[in-house]
């Protein structure tokens, strides 16, 4: 039968009619149904895909359904199409700086968005080929495009077909939260869903919200040429993550030219004169502000709507998602959620990683616990902010006792010759041990320098270890090194000082005669 309808992205050109042939083919027709499947994956977006590939390698009869687009919003509308934008825009910021780093730049730079937008959509293209149709069916995979809704513990509809199921995976995602700020339905606002359809440089932007995506988006589009209002109702961007990284942050938005309303609320919208006004409220004033565009990027909501999940058996919140254990079960056994749908940390890495532990626990009665995944997570700004394991204050909140070891970027060769100096490498270890808790780190390249600790904590491996890892040199992650040579500073209590030179001194007189 025929595939279910996808609207068509903006501008419809080469690249997304290519991109569009890989993630749903207009003349997809989904296959005849198995009698029963061993799995069942609703959702193909990053743990969607991950959990098809992992079941299908263990020889596991899948269907994977999808009711938009294979890949999801990693692949079309998050982090790829973002991260190509932004390092667009990096470019253009490093043009502009030309001069401090003895060059000679073009007195004034001209940014081509279209040209820009142009190459997001070719990478985005060649990039989708991995989560295509034809990929996923070479591997054994029956591919449904549709609406997927549960009839029963074991069975589900898409389009017409009825499929029944020994086991099921929910990877439904999430989608962004729009807030509910009077007129702005009204007056329209962008998303990550539908900002890369863009066309034209919007010249005046509000961005309302502080978070990851807040952020990334607001210093790109500032880069890129838009006048750029950033409005958080919080003291600090980033809520979670360390107060001294959220600042470096917040200097780094004033220094690009990025108007910056911390501690203000968005709390009205309309239209005057072909413009958007928008009413800021603070502790401090009461103003208005004019733009031409408006950017939400206030969080995201799990796609649990139309699911019919009680008809499954499967309880759920609408905020928070689907309800799973420490296995990723959901209270219908044969049933199991990964990803966006049902985490707390909301990431690409993550939601593949818990679709894998969901596979394995689902075919292959496995305990793989969600608790003993370390998560790292960076937002992509410049300089970045990446993080993994606990910070001080949830580490005190459980009664551990903990010992930090900053190293400031300005400290470090390569962060001083690159002009890189903003930001640090912050590790927290259990008091009185080497054991990694935590650590945030603060650089250009702050997402590749977080894998280090990421793997230490995973292997169990602690500062002790790290300090004997010669790292090249000159490079930003000497500062990891660095931190590991601080802590074993600490292990030279004044007994083991006062032994070492009794040491030295007998060696000397021993030389000496």
């Amino acid at each position: 039968m025929a595939a279910h309808a996808v609207p068509p992205a903006v501008p419809l050109d080469v690249y997304e009619h290519s991109r569009l042939a890989h993630v749903h083919p207009e003349s997809w027709c989904n296959p005849i149904p198995a009698d029963c499947y061993q799995l069942v994956i609703v959702g193909a977006g990053p743990a969607g895909v991950a959990a098809a590939e992992a079941a299908a390698a263990l020889g596991a009869r899948v269907a994977l359904i999808e009711r938009h687009l294979l890949g999801g919003t990693c692949l079309n509308t998050g982090c790829l199409p973002s991260n190509t934008l932004i390092r667009t825009s990096r470019l253009y910021a490093e043009m502009r700086d030309a001069r401090h780093y003895g060059a000679c730049g073009p007195r004034s730079v001209q940014v081509d968005f279209a040209a820009a937008m142009e190459r997001m959509r070719r990478i985005r293209s060649h990039l989708s080929g991995e989560d295509s149709v034809r990929r996923l069916t070479a591997m054994g995979v029956d591919v449904f495009f549709g609406p997927a809704r549960f009839s029963g513990t074991d069975t589900l509809t898409v389009s017409e077909d009825t499929l029944r199921f020994r086991k099921a995976i929910i990877a439904t995602g999430a989608r962004p939260h729009v807030p509910s700020i009077p007129g702005l339905n009204e007056a329209g606002c962008l998303t990550n869903a539908n900002v890369f359809n863009l066309t034209e440089l919007p010249r005046r932007l509000l961005v309302i919200g502080g978070g990851p995506i807040g952020c990334e988006l607001a210093q790109a589009f500032c880069r890129l040429g838009s006048r750029t209002t950033i409005v958080q109702d919080l003291p600090l961007f980033l809520a979670k993550e360390e107060r001294d990284a959220a600042q470096i942050l917040s200097d780094a938005f004033a220094r690009d030219g990025i108007e910056v309303r911390l501690n203000t609320t968005a709390v009205a919208v309309r239209m005057e004169n072909g413009q958007k006004c928008v009413d800021l409220v603070s502790d401090d004033y009461h103003n208005t502000v004019a733009v031409d565009t408006i950017l939400t990027g206030v969080g995201r909501l799990p796609n649990v709507e139309g699911l019919n999940l009680e008809a499954a058996g499967v309880d759920y919140a609408a905020g928070s998602g689907i309800r799973i254990d420490d296995f990723l079960r959901t209270s219908n056994p044969r049933i199991y959620a990964a990803g966006d749908v049902c985490l707390e940390h909301k990431y690409t890495d993550s939601a593949a990683a818990s679709a894998r532990i969901a596979v394995q626990n689902a075919l292959l009665r496995g305990r793989r616990r969600l608790s003993e995944m370390v998560i790292p997570w960076c937002t992509f700004t410049d300089p970045e902010i990446a993080h993994v394991g606990l910070y001080v204050r949830e580490a005190n909140r459980q009664g551990i006792p903990v010992k930090t070891f900053t190293i400031p970027m300005h400290e470090i060769d390569r962060g001083v010759t690159d002009g890189e100096d903003a930001g640090f490498v912050k590790i927290h270890v259990r008091e009185r041990t080497d054991q990694i808790l935590g650590a945030t780190i603060v650089a250009r390249h702050a997402g590749d320098m977080i894998n280090e600790i990421t793997l230490a904590m995973v292997a169990g491996i602690g500062l002790r270890t790290l300090a004997r890892v010669i790292h090249a040199y000159p490079t930003q992650a000497e500062a990891i090194r660095q931190a590991a040579d601080a802590y074993n500073r600490t292990r030279l209590t004044p007994r083991i000082h006062a032994r070492i030179r009794r040491w030295l001194s007998s060696t000397g007189s021993h030389m000496s005669g």
